[in-house]
């Protein structure tokens, strides 16, 4: 049994690579000819890999992508993504290219404000801490002045600050509910460092408030934090064109196509179980170029379900009309995204994303990965409403499958000509690589 080990942080690369060929693999030399694989000969980069994260063995690669022809506000994008996958980058690819002659995306951000919290525990009359707060409120702005002056500088900063009552959801319970505006920072170190300091504030000045009374100065601080749900930081994308344009299958009139997209968006929009899917799929689009990036994919994540899910039901992020024989598709999703700080500047292909993408604004980012989102459900309500989505999914898969099998490349090069015309189903294609071999 293997024991639990000490100090692990403290060994060098190489020991805690020994360490864990020995005491978790089944071959220590495998495991390392693995590890050593991944590395970058770089010794720059590696260090720089090495320091992102804590106790590094090795790097974990994702395939780096790019979508072209978008045309986003008349203006034309090639689109990185990160992600493995198969049929996502096809995919949004096939959605950009059907609406390239079509107008394009056309996107509009609604909103760019961010939420931090100061969550504390007040025994007191509520009234009274409303005048406190409403008094205080220039000084916990004053107070943090040497965080935020730069970003002042810029046009940004603490944009409100106030009291919410939560003691109706859990007794004596009650926030500073702050909003900030970051620019094209994603601003997460920014607004935590403002909200600590409006923590150290309030306890501060609750001890020197004349109208409190003992109890009431004796505020608790539990914990100061960012919201990663950002309902007010929000972008709009969409397509529209007239329904004669929708030529997408022989087998499928414009019209009845349109219909279909409509419907399905509507199921979507009512069956949570379908939803989950359906936003997953949005999320293909969105996370591979949140990652591509640099961004946090788990905090937008985590912001857009929640927004899906605001009415009280998880829903469809994306709707569809059909009104005056004009088909419309379009999205509206919170992001909280950035373009300078973190990761931006350090990691090369990150730096390099952003270049392709044109060095966009944190806004313009928004817009570029809300299209992504939409494209990717374009394409696969598409899918769904005509040919199915395994016919394509699987062809793209077919590599995937034929390298799990060890296929040579001969081998593949047969197959996937044979494909082209075939289902590829995961046991067809083992018995067509079964027939080939057996025919050799």
């Amino acid at each position: 049994m293997t024991t639990p080990i000490q100090g692990f942080s403290k060994l060098s690369k190489e020991e805690k690579i020994n360490w864990i060929a020995d005491n978790y693999t089944d071959n220590s030399e495998a495991t390392l000819e693995i590890l050593k694989t991944y590395w970058n000969e770089d010794s720059v980069l590696q260090k720089l890999h090495d320091e992102f994260i804590e106790n590094t063995i090795s790097n974990y690669y994702l395939p780096f992508g790019i979508a072209p022809n978008f045309l986003i506000n008349n203006k034309l994008y090639a689109i990185p993504m990160a992600i493995e996958e198969s049929s996502v980058v096809a995919a949004a690819s096939k959605a950009a290219k059907f609406w390239l002659d079509k107008g394009g995306f056309k996107t509009k951000v609604i909103g760019t404000q961010k939420i931090g919290q100061v969550h504390f525990i007040f025994k007191g009359s509520s009234e009274k801490l409303q005048v406190f707060i409403d008094k205080i409120r220039p000084i916990l702005i004053n107070d943090s002045r040497a965080i935020t002056q730069n970003m002042e500088k810029r046009g940004g900063g603490i944009t409100s600050i106030e009291l919410r009552d939560q003691t109706k959801k859990l007794d004596n319970y009650y926030q500073l509910h702050c909003k900030f505006e970051t620019l094209d920072a994603m601003g997460a170190n920014f607004i935590n460092s403002c909200l600590e300091q409006f923590a150290a504030t309030l306890k501060r000045e609750s001890h020197n408030y004349e109208l409190f009374s003992e109890d009431e100065r004796q505020i608790d601080v539990v914990m100061s934090i960012l919201s990663n749900y950002v309902p007010d930081c929000l972008v709009r994308a969409e397509v529209s064109c007239p329904i004669d344009d929708l030529e997408v299958e022989q087998s499928v009139s414009p019209k009845e196509f349109a219909e279909k997209m409509v419907r399905a968006v509507k199921i979507a929009n009512v069956e949570p179980y379908r939803a989950v899917t359906h936003n997953k799929g949005i999320m293909n689009g969105i996370d591979a170029v949140v990652l591509a990036t640099g961004n946090d994919f788990r905090a937008v994540e985590a912001g857009i379900h929640a927004y899906a899910a605001k009415d009280g039901s998880y829903r469809s992020l994306t709707h569809a009309s059909l009104e005056d024989d004009i088909f419309k598709f379009w999205i509206e999703v919170p992001l909280a995204l950035g373009t300078v700080g973190g990761l931006t500047s350090l990691h090369p292909l990150v730096h390099l994303a952003l270049e392709i993408l044109q060095k966009p604004s944190a806004r313009e980012l928004m817009q570029i990965v809300a299209v992504a989102g939409l494209a990717q459900n374009f394409a696969a309500i598409r899918s769904l409403v005509t040919t199915g989505i395994q016919q394509g999914h699987m062809k793209m898969h077919l590599l995937n499958i034929l390298n799990q099998m060890s296929a040579t490349e001969d081998e593949k090069k047969t197959l996937i000509a044979h494909f082209r015309k075939n289902a590829a189903t995961h046991s067809a294609v083992v018995e067509a690589l079964q027939n080939l071999r057996s025919n050799l």
